[in-house]
């Protein structure tokens, strides 16, 4: 495709007005000022005239098939939350089930301009196939919750894992990577975690964890390891010698950051979720000072309840204002890094997540000519906080066009929807007659 006098957001996170940009199999091939020499190699002319092109988005933390519990487990605190309503819930999901959610979630991500996610939950040789049929991208792990105390080699999930990393890891070009869980340090033994951190760096995979979400698990941690946080706790463990992405990191001090600064610890931050579940906030302003590398994840739709990362840029930039009262504490350029750039390399995608020549064909086209982008006065501004995800009317994964103007070429939306709302009301009334 051939995108004729568009503006867009460049590598270095600057608007450029009246380019030309083509992309050539999966990749970037041209970005200029001009008409690229021999144009017509590029197939389809897309007119630029009232549109924003720039990288797609990088969800660094899901739980994708949750989109089975929108709506469901409302108003409780994190361990209500889990242990009164999603955990039993998710007892009845059936590996078909997680199928169809995958793909309604994965339709929902790339509406609002997004093509890759960190997705921590079951079935993932069922939710590999949704991703692969939809042409998105994934980070896929196996939800790891032990239940008794004993060595990670001697569970099921041990094999299972060994499967999903000999059939998955790098099917469909790349599209599907496997990394290891751990689900959180409540959640789990020290010698299970042990295990799994060992296999990951034996296999040289990448790592998804929940760390310091709520003040109650940072406490009862501190309780259980004399003393230490779970930041110092995984640490103590051999976990971030592994690439790790921590989930949520909302309770951290300034110790803790020390560490995830020091072990290139990416930290996927959830606003919508955090501020839901009344988690409280994450200290951004701090770990960015500090050089951590923080990305964007939505969660899962029990506690967003949707996948519209736009959303959770404007909540980024608003709640690093409001909570340490400075205005001027964070920059629009930081927070589209989380959202492509850094959520990409979190991933271990190192070719995603900047328009630049040579990198995967991710991008998103924004309509910027409705009225809330008037006056254009800092467009940087308009996109996070004027603009948003319904904005978007074109999503490009590895250059194949994913959604565009309301259709979804590679997935069949309304049977998704359908198989969702009657899964969910299957599960219910299985629940109410439990």
């Amino acid at each position: 495709m051939l995108f004729k006098d568009i503006n867009i957001i460049d590598e270095n996170f600057r608007f450029k007005a009246h380019q030309y940009v083509a992309t050539e199999g999966d990749k970037i091939a041209y970005i200029g000022e001009g008409m690229p020499a021999d144009p017509d190699r590029y197939g389809e002319v897309y007119e630029g005239d009232g549109k924003l092109l720039m990288s797609a988005l990088y969800n660094a933390h899901a739980h994708a098939p949750m989109v089975l519990l929108r709506g469901y487990a409302e108003n409780l605190p994190l361990q209500a939350w889990l242990s009164e309503k999603c955990w039993p819930f998710e007892d009845k999901i059936t590996p078909e089930d997680n199928y169809w959610g995958m793909l309604l979630a994965c339709a929902e991500l790339v509406r609002y301009g997004g093509v890759s996610f960190s997705d921590m939950y079951f079935a993932t040789d069922k939710r590999a196939e949704a991703v692969i049929d939809s042409g998105l991208k994934a980070n896929l792990c196996e939800g790891f919750i032990a239940r008794e105390d004993k060595s990670f080699y001697d569970m099921p999930l041990y094999e299972a894992y060994e499967e999903f990393v000999r059939k998955l890891h790098g099917a469909a070009n790349g599209r599907i990577l496997i990394d290891y869980n751990l689900h959180a340090e409540y959640t789990t033994f020290p010698q299970a975690c042990s295990d799994v951190i060992r296999v990951a760096a034996e296999k040289g995979l990448r790592l998804q964890v929940h760390v310091s979400e709520t003040r109650s698990e940072v406490q009862e941690c501190r309780e259980r390891h004399n003393g230490l946080s779970p930041v110092a706790y995984f640490a103590s463990l051999g976990l971030f010698e592994v690439p790790t992405t921590a989930a949520h990191c909302v309770w951290v001090d300034d110790d803790d950051i020390a560490i995830l600064r020091d072990y290139d610890v990416f930290v996927a931050y959830n606003p919508a979720s955090n501020m839901k579940l009344g988690s409280g906030f994450a200290p951004i302003p701090k770990l960015l000072d500090a050089g951590v590398s923080v990305c964007l994840g939505t969660d899962g739709m029990a506690s967003n309840n949707n996948h519209n990362m736009f959303q959770d840029m404007y909540l980024m930039g608003l709640l690093s204002k409001g909570s340490t009262l400075d205005p001027a504490v964070i920059t629009p350029e930081q927070v589209l890094a989380a959202a492509t750039r850094n959520g990409a390399l979190s991933q271990g995608r190192e070719d995603c997540g900047l328009l630049r020549e040579g990198m995967k064909a991710d991008l998103c086209v924004v309509d910027i000519s409705g009225p809330s982008w008037t006056p254009m006065t800092d467009p940087l501004y308009n996109l996070l906080y004027a603009g948003d995800g319904s904005d978007v009317v074109m999503t490009l994964s590895d250059g194949i066009v994913v959604y565009r103007d309301g259709s979804w070429p590679t997935i069949d939306i309304e049977r998704a929807q359908a198989e969702v709302s009657a899964r969910t009301a299957r599960i219910l009334t299985e629940l109410s007659e439990s």
